[in-house]
C-alpha cells in the first residue's frame, strides 16, 4: 500500500468521503486544504449516465466559464488573408495556413487551443494523427472550427472550456483557481453543469446526471450533491 504523506494526511482530516456536500460548503472545503506553493487547480468531475461507446450517447460540447479558467492560453488558428487578420488582432498567438501545417506536422507543437476556418480543414485534417491524441484537433462541435475565428479565439481566451465524456462515462474539466473567491467558483461550476446537461444525448436513459465530485490539484475529492450544482 502507498505510504500517505502528512500534507495529504491533513488535507482528508474532517472530510467525510461518503458525505454530499452542498456546492458551497464543498467549496469551502477545498480551497481551505489547497496548501500547495502554487495557485492550485480546481477541477470537476461528472459521472453521467451514458455509455459512450454507443453513437448516440456521446457528450461533447463547450463552455464560456463566466470567469474564466485563470490560465493563460495559447491559440493557434489555421487561417489565410482577412481571417488570418483577424484572428491576429483578436489575439491569436499563432495564425497560419501551409506553413504552420508543415511545423505541427513536424513536432512543433507550442499551443493549448487549436482553432480553423472551414476552408483550411482539407489541410488540417491531415494532422489527426498529432493534434487528435493531444485533443487539440479543430471540430466544429465544439466551434473550433468556424469562420468567425474572431470570436473563437476571444472565447478561447476568456475561458472556454471543451468537455467530452471518457470511456468511463466521466467527464473532466478545469473550473478555476483556489485563489478565485467561492462564488466566482460556483458560478463557473453551475455553468459547466448547465452546458453538459443541454448537451443530454438522445440515447441517455434513466438518471443522465449521476454524480459530481470536486477537488484541487493536490487535495482529496470531495463528493458534492447534484441539485445544489444546476442552475
Amino acid at each position: 500500500m502507498a505510504k500517505v504523506g502528512k500534507r495529504i494526511k491533513s488535507a482528508r482530516e474532517g472530510i467525510d468521503r461518503n458525505k454530499l456536500y452542498a456546492l458551497d460548503e464543498a467549496l469551502t472545503l477545498v480551497k481551505e486544504r489547497a496548501t500547495a506553493k502554487f495557485d492550485e487547480s480546481v477541477e470537476i468531475a461528472i459521472n453521467l449516465g451514458v455509455d459512450p461507446r454507443h453513437a448516440d450517447q456521446m457528450v461533447r460540447g463547450v463552455c464560456v466559464l463566466p470567469n474564466g479558467t485563470g490560465k493563460s492560453v495559447r491559440v493557434a488558428v489555421f487561417a489565410r488573408g482577412d481571417k488570418a487578420d483577424e484572428a491576429k488582432a483578436a489575439g491569436a498567438d499563432i495564425v497560419g495556413a501551409e506553413e504552420l501545417v508543415n511545423e505541427v506536422q513536424g513536432g512543433k507543437i507550442d499551443f493549448d487551443r487549436c482553432i480553423a476556418t472551414p476552408d483550411m480543414m482539407p489541410l488540417v485534417g491531415r494532422l489527426g494523427k498529432v493534434l487528435g491524441p493531444r485533443g487539440l484537433m479543430p471540430n466544429p462541435k465544439v466551434g473550433t472550427v468556424t469562420p468567425d475565428v474572431a470570436s473563437a479565439v476571444r472565447d478561447a481566451k476568456g475561458g472556454a472550456v471543451q468537455f467530452r465524456v471518457e470511456k468511463a462515462g466521466i467527464i473532466h474539466a478545469g473550473v478555476g483557481k483556489t485563489s478565485f473567491e467561492a462564488d466566482k467558483l460556483s458560478e463557473n461550476i453551475k455553468a459547466i453543469v448547465d452546458a453538459v446537461v443541454k448537451a443530454k444525448p438522445t440515447g441517455a436513459k434513466g438518471t443522465y446526471l449521476k454524480r459530481v465530485a470536486v477537488s484541487s490539484t493536490m487535495g482529496p475529492g470531495l463528493k458534492v450533491d447534484p441539485s445544489t450544482v444546476t442552475a
